[in-house]
């Protein structure tokens, strides 16, 4: 459900597919912003509100970066998030690629991922605010995207719709075993 223009919306029940890609997701971009402490990860039921008096959207994953902690309260997430994932399904292609994309735009979600899970449409479009505050199009090199609000993280496309895909081996691909170990030693001894 989401607050338009003082109306609660309520959408059609999301796909097994949908679903899927919404958990990887959380998963894969939640290891990651852990493993570098970047700041939180949320998924739908979140509500986001760009600006105060505005919608109330339900992006489905989001990343808050630290600086921007304040601004998740307890309900809703009170300004925009750093990066916004929408999964299309079938209701939502108009929703999400006009509505959703002019109100993160204005509102100021730094990166906006679309991705579209309906059958025969399977597809991933990214878009960051440049300086005018204008979302331009991000163009992957051999299908893999590069996250400029999630500094070295990337996503190959094909992990979106290969249903084998575990979060942990993709994380392990995008970080490296090197890397990986240091941050899990230094998280270690933050334990102690």
């Amino acid at each position: 459900r989401e607050w338009v223009q003082g109306k609660v919306i309520t959408h059609a029940m999301p796909t097994r597919i949908h679903q899927e890609l919404i958990e990887f997701l959380t998963a894969l971009m939640g290891q990651f912003v852990r493993m570098f402490d970047l700041g939180r990860v949320l998924s739908a039921g979140y509500p986001m509100r760009t600006t105060l008096s505005g919608n109330a959207r339900e992006p489905d994953v989001l990343f808050v970066a630290h600086e921007h902690q304040a601004r998740a309260e307890l309900q809703y997430l009170n300004g925009p998030a750093d990066l916004a994932i929408e999964i299309i399904s079938p209701d939502s292609p108009a929703r999400d690629r006009a509505e959703k994309f002019d109100e993160y735009q204005e509102g100021g979600v730094r990166e906006y991922w679309l991705i579209d899970s309906r059958p025969g449409k399977y597809r991933v479009d990214v878009y960051v605010l440049d300086e005018h505050g204008k979302y331009q199009v991000v163009a992957p090199t051999n299908g893999v995207f590069h996250s400029t609000v999630l500094p070295g993280f990337w996503l190959d496309e094909a992990w979106l719709w290969d249903a084998t895909t575990d979060p942990s081996t993709a994380m392990l691909q995008i970080v490296g075993l090197e890397r990986m170990m240091t941050a899990l030693r230094k998280k270690a001894e933050n334990l102690k």
